[in-house]
């Protein structure tokens, strides 16, 4: 009888009594992806040889060789990446590439690894390994960068006096400033959701799926506890068969990867408003926009415009994930290869995205002499004014309605500013509703600048509330 020996033999060969036809071959493959795990199939391949030295099941001899096989072969792929010689698509996925290189290289002690695993368990730890990587360190950096960006810009604008929007309407004064430090809040929540991600929003510490095996866990004296320890900040498996069928962290990182591409594009919508003519209260670096082919006068906000479409692929991802899960009957299923597919794509995205976003951010500049000529307009200190009338005794509803009829007085006789009324209208509206009268004080309430100045709440856009939040975001930030 001939032994099958072949490098390129699957490992279920043997049940399978037909070669894989070419066309299932191409369809079934993974490595054109799945490649990327490659620096976590190894690391779980190292452990799981090292806790299989542990346990007696091979010798250290055979564990110092496939170590030393598996570091050989780490150190060429991070030098050719999907170019290695060793990712050949008829060994379907990472997994298989990297055991039948190994195999190919020290012989038995490669045979040995796979003692006690199943590609099921092996999968699902790399791909949670990998999640952490992505979850912990990358993304949560390009974070930190976009939030240094939304400092800086908050620091050189923390003068600039604007309008803020409800409904796309003025509403109250605010700081440039405050608006960037508001970025900045939602997208450093961001990198604590992508944080919860990577644990898999678990209350302990995640379990690894590692010595799960196929479904059933193994009959060998394995000790799956010891592999999660060499992981650092993971446990045993608690059930062989949710481990090897769970794909909740991917699922909650793929949302958290679609939360920031929420935010990215809310961002992105805001500035595309903000630089065109009409408002012309952002200026960012030409090397961020473009032209157009017909009218030379154009300069577009592309990148911003990008950002903003590309939001709708990560939802997609998200979306797509969670229906691949939904008809899946616990168990391992071939459908979750599709997984990878998302989780490397959302990611992606999401980082280019959050690359451009801070270029620029740091490139941005608030326009003061294109937002200060109209700043009066729209009545921004009614609130202010309503507030101080409070102040004098007077309940807010009343003053409510004081203000209203004021600002109604203002269009009436064609003013664009409360300002613009002398004392003795205000005490002819408020006489109406109150025994109070004022006096040239209240004018100390009235115009943007004034106003942004006497916010004292937690968190106001402006005044001494301001000073505090930019102070403790430089220092959180380390800028």
């Amino acid at each position: 009888m001939t032994k099958m020996n072949n490098q390129n033999t699957k490992s279920w060969q043997a049940r399978i009594s037909e070669a894989t036809d070419a066309i299932a071959q191409e369809f079934v493959e993974s490595i054109s992806y799945d490649w990327r795990l490659y620096r976590q199939d190894i690391a779980g391949s190292i452990a799981h040889a090292a806790m299989l030295a542990k346990v007696g099941l091979i010798t250290e001899t055979d564990r110092q060789a496939i170590e030393k096989g598996l570091r050989d072969i780490e150190a060429e792929i991070d030098r050719d990446g999907p170019k290695w010689s060793g990712f050949k698509p008829e060994l379907e996925d990472i997994h298989m590439c990297v055991e039948s290189e190994l195999t190919n290289r020290i012989g038995e002690p490669g045979r040995k690894l796979h003692t006690g695993r199943s590609r099921n368990d092996q999968v699902a730890t790399d791909l949670a390994l990998w999640i952490r990587d992505a979850a912990t360190k990358q993304l949560p950096a390009q974070l930190v960068d976009l939030c240094k960006a939304f400092a800086s810009i908050a620091e050189r604008s923390a003068d600039v006096v604007m309008p803020s929007f409800t409904h796309l309407q003025r509403a109250q004064p605010i700081s440039a400033a405050a608006e960037a430090l508001a970025w900045l809040q939602m997208f450093d929540r961001d990198r604590e959701r992508l944080s919860c991600a990577g644990r898999g929003y678990q209350t302990g510490l995640p379990q690894s799926p590692l010595g799960s095996g196929a479904i059933a866990g193994s009959s060998l004296p394995i000790d799956p506890a010891f592999t999660a320890s060499i992981f650092g900040q993971m446990v045993a498996p608690q059930s062989s068969i949710e481990r090897t069928a769970s794909r909740d962290q991917a699922c909650d990182f793929v949302f958290a990867c679609a939360m920031i591409a929420q935010h990215l594009s809310r961002w992105a919508e805001q500035w595309i408003i903000y630089m065109s003519t009409e408002f012309g209260f952002i200026t960012i670096a030409d090397r961020y926009t473009t032209s157009s082919s017909m009218m030379p006068q154009k300069r577009n906000p592309d990148m911003l415009e990008l950002i903003r479409g590309r939001c709708g692929n990560v939802y997609g991802d998200l979306f797509g994930l969670m229906t691949i899960l939904k008809g899946l009957p616990i168990g391992y299923n071939r459908d979750l290869q599709e997984d990878k597919r998302i989780v490397f794509r959302a990611h992606d995205t999401i980082s280019q995205c959050l690359i451009m976003a801070a270029a620029i951010v740091n490139s941005a500049n608030y326009d003061a002499a294109r937002i200060e000529p109209t700043l009066e307009r729209g009545f921004l200190d009614a609130t202010s004014l309503a507030e101080y009338l409070v102040t004098k005794g007077i309940p807010f509803r009343t003053a409510h309605h004081i203000v209203g009829t004021l600002v109604a007085r203002c269009e009436k006789e064609n003013k664009h500013a409360l300002s613009q009324l002398g004392v003795e209208a205000f005490n002819e509206v408020i006489a109406t509703k109150s025994d109070l009268r004022v006096d040239a004080a209240i004018f100390d309430a009235l115009g943007a600048k004034n106003v942004v100045q006497r916010y004292q709440s937690a968190g106001a856009a402006g005044g001494r509330p301001l000073e505090e939040q930019l102070k403790e975001w430089k220092k959180r930030l380390g800028v």
